[in-house]
């Protein structure tokens, strides 16, 4: 542990509604900056069980296979409400309501499995600037018998007002033009139903309105419910890791939401380490990119 950092141990983890209401009503009045501190804290649930009935839920919805070895992206499913706990303190600097997921690196060292009991510990590893507001990195740590088996690594952006921002755009021929996303071959077309936000609420407990109906989506400022930024992550990660592979890094950028109902489609090609994927905007149109990503086997 780092010095200085203070092990809170819990019985069960934190109802993350509750949570989620509470990060509404504290972050009023926060100013985030990069420069600020960030609690020390550090929450542990000591024995996680999974179970088969719960894992096999979230495959399905998920697009896994099997539920042997652990979906991969499962235990930040069990760590979020530890992460939601944490940002919706007083003392955390940045207002959890409107903080957007922009990446994930997640590094599994050995296959997980349902019947493991997991030690959790999920802390806030500091701030950065960001030309659009201010990131906070959360790490989620498994452990199994002491030894540490998957690690997280999420950045989170709290949108506000810098100095890159307010000042007034340079000309355009001064502009350094947006990198292309470069093409990738397609290899799947998924068709995702109006109701996916709602199933994937129900495995995984994220109920954000954003992601359950046209009506609270458009309250929050969306036309549709959009899909849950974790689902496809998931979804791709289904895809892109190979079966049976024991140790790997999988990582992505989320670029845009994606508008529930859709038709997405899915891009992947094999590199000399692993592999890079994307999700795109629709079987013919190329021009979005909702997430972009790399898998590294051997990690």
């Amino acid at each position: 542990m780092a010095p200085g950092a203070a092990r809170v141990d819990l019985s069960r983890a934190p109802r993350l509604l509750p949570v989620l209401a509470k990060g509404v009503l504290t972050g009023f009045g926060k100013r985030p900056r990069a420069d600020a501190g960030v609690p020390r804290t550090r929450l542990v649930l000591p024995a996680v069980r999974v179970g088969l009935g719960r894992a096999a839920s979230y495959a399905r919805v998920c697009g896994f296979q099997a539920t042997e070895p652990l979906p991969v992206t499962y235990p930040h499913v069990l760590g979020f409400p530890l992460a939601a706990r944490l940002m919706s303190a007083r003392e955390f600097p940045l207002p959890m309501l409107g903080l957007v997921h922009t990446g994930i690196e997640i590094t599994q060292y050995v296959p997980l499995h349902p019947a493991d009991t997991l030690e959790l510990t999920v802390f806030a590893s500091g701030l950065r600037a960001h030309r659009r507001g201010t990131e906070v990195v959360m790490i989620t740590e498994a452990r199994r018998a002491g030894a540490l088996v998957w690690h997280d690594r999420s950045v989170y952006l709290a949108r506000h007002r810098t100095p890159e921002s307010a000042a007034p755009p340079e000309p355009e021929a001064e502009q350094e033009p947006e990198p292309e996303p470069r093409s990738l071959p397609v290899r799947a077309t998924w068709r995702l139903p109006a109701d996916l936000g709602r199933r994937h609420a129900a495995v995984s407990g994220d109920y954000n309105p954003i992601h359950l109906h046209a009506l609270t989506a458009r309250a929050l400022g969306f036309p549709r419910a959009i899909a849950h930024g974790m689902w496809t992550f998931a979804r791709c990660a289904a895809e892109a890791v190979p079966p049976g592979t024991p140790a790997f890094r999988i990582s992505a950028g989320f670029r845009a939401p994606v508008l529930l109902p859709a038709t997405v489609s899915y891009a992947y090609e094999t590199t000399r380490t692993g592999g890079s994927f994307q999700l795109l905007g629709g079987p013919d149109d190329r021009a979005r990119v909702h997430l972009e990503g790399q898998v590294e086997t051997g990690a």
